[in-house]
This record gives C-alpha cells, sequence and structure tokens, in this order.
C-alpha cells in the first residue's frame, strides 16, 4: 500500500471517528445487541447472563498463560523507553492481538444454567478496537520520539501501573498488594486492565499518535468503564468494592483520552 493510499485512508479514519453519528452507533448497539446463549433466556434475565458469562470466561481457564501476558508487555513498555521508534509496530501488533484475544476469552464462557454464551457487544467492540491497532501497524502513526511533556500529563502512570498490577486477592476479591501479582495474575488478559496502560502510553506522546486509534480505543473503553462502575459500586458493592476502586483508571484515563483526540486538529473531508 503506498504511503499515499494510507494518508487517505487516515484522514478518513480520523474524519469519520468523530461524527456524531459514529458515537450514536456506540451507544445504541449496546440495546440493539444482546447476549447470546445457548439454552436460551428471558429478556428479564439479561443482565444476569452478561454477569454469568463474564465471571466464568473462558479467560479463567488457562492460568498458565498468565505470566506470559504480563512479563511482554513490561518487555514492550521498556523497550518503548530505549527503543523509541524502532517497536512502534512491534507494540500495535501486540495491542491488536491481544484486543482479539480480549474479545474472545472475555466474551465467552460455558455456563451450566445458560451453556454457551457470548456477550456479543462486548466481543463486536473489542475486534473494532482490535482492527483500529491492527492499521496502526500498517500507518505507523505513533511516533515515540521523546519530546518535552509537563510533568502533571505523568498523572496517567500510576493510575494505569494500577490497573495493570491489579492487587486484589482472587478468592476473596479484597485488596491484596503482593507484589508477585505483577507477573501472574489475569490482568495482562483483560481489556479492563490492559487498556489504561496503552491508552496512558499514547496520552504520553500526543499529538503524535494515531488519533483515531486513540479515539475508538478511549471510546470503547469509556463505555465498558461505565458499565463496570455500575456493577462494582451500585449492583454490589459489598463484594465488588475495590473491584470497582481498580477500575477508577480504565474510566478516567479513557475519558481524558478521548477528550485528547477530541481536541486534535479535524480532519478536513477527502
Amino acid at each position: 500500500m503506498s504511503k499515499e493510499s494510507i494518508e487517505k485512508i487516515q484522514r478518513k479514519l480520523e474524519l469519520i471517528t468523530r461524527k456524531w453519528w459514529f458515537f450514536l452507533i456506540f451507544i445504541l448497539v449496546q440495546f440493539i445487541i444482546p447476549p447470546y446463549a445457548s439454552k436460551g433466556y428471558e429478556w428479564a434475565e439479561m443482565g444476569t447472563v452478561t454477569g454469568e458469562i463474564l465471571s466464568h470466561a473462558i479467560v479463567f481457564d488457562y492460568p498458565a498463560l498468565y505470566p506470559i501476558f504480563k512479563i511482554v508487555p513490561i518487555m514492550l513498555f521498556i523497550s518503548i523507553g530505549f527503543f523509541r521508534n524502532r517497536v512502534t509496530r512491534l507494540f500495535s501488533i501486540y495491542a491488536a492481538i491481544t484486543y482479539v484475544l480480549f474479545a474472545f476469552l472475555q466474551s465467552i464462557a460455558v455456563t451450566k444454567k445458560y451453556g454457551l454464551g457470548i456477550v456479543t457487544i462486548n466481543l463486536i467492540m473489542f475486534l473494532v478496537v482490535a482492527a483500529f491497532w491492527f492499521w496502526e501497524a500498517v500507518a505507523k502513526k505513533n511516533d515515540f520520539t521523546p519530546q518535552k511533556r509537563p510533568l502533571w500529563k505523568y498523572w496517567v502512570v500510576p493510575l494505569a501501573f494500577l490497573a495493570f498490577w491489579y492487587p486484589v486477592n482472587p478468592d476473596t476479591l479484597m485488596p491484596d498488594f503482593n507484589p508477585i501479582y505483577l507477573l501472574t495474575n489475569v490482568a495482562g488478559l483483560t481489556f479492563c486492565m490492559m487498556t489504561p496502560a496503552y491508552l496512558a502510553i499514547l496520552t504520553l506522546y500526543y499529538p503524535k499518535v494515531n488519533i483515531a486509534t486513540l479515539r475508538v480505543t478511549s471510546l470503547v473503553g469509556t463505555i465498558i468503564g461505565f458499565y463496570n462502575m455500575m456493577t462494582n459500586f451500585l449492583i454490589d458493592p459489598g463484594k465488588l468494592w475495590w473491584n470497582g476502586v481498580l477500575h477508577i483508571p480504565l474510566v478516567v484515563i479513557s475519558i481524558y483520552a478521548l477528550v485528547l483526540s477530541l481536541k486534535s486538529k479535524k480532519s478536513e473531508p477527502i
């Protein structure tokens, strides 16, 4: 693909993703695409079905993979500091692959009550995000060249680190700041814990990043973050309050990144 073609597609993506109807589509599909369950369910059970699938997602069946998806991103994050643009494409490809894994490993489960279940809307949104990261691997708009930035912009780093660490006891769901979780828990294979890290990096190099990728990732992050705030703090706060706290990075960094993406200079129509 020629450089001119890549630039033309990039401008179209930036233009389309800031249209009001683009955001409206993402909002409306939340209400018109229900979860799937092979054994069927009543409409009133939709929320229960979603919760059952997410809490029994197949990602929990593969703990042997957890360390891989902790160590690899740590190495990538560190390599950005040393190798800059030489790892830009590798970083984008890794992010894209993980979003594909989030889509299938987190959105699908086999439960006793509902059989095969799929949180269809999450699967679709995560795959859309993955597509934009794959596109960035082609377009290479992310520029990790060192640049002067105000110290306050680094506020995203400790929040992203907290999400990536995910210091929660897997049995009680209560705070547990065991440093071993930096290398061993499920966070590296979850949308909610990895998205803050990806977005944090993009915000630190903003505006020299792929604006369309930043915008779509942060939009989906905001939507998923809102769901988590509702679930953790309103539906079952006694049990899930700490899980809710650990999802705050997703919410605030996603909103921040979304605002930055909309502040970016508007692409001209082609």
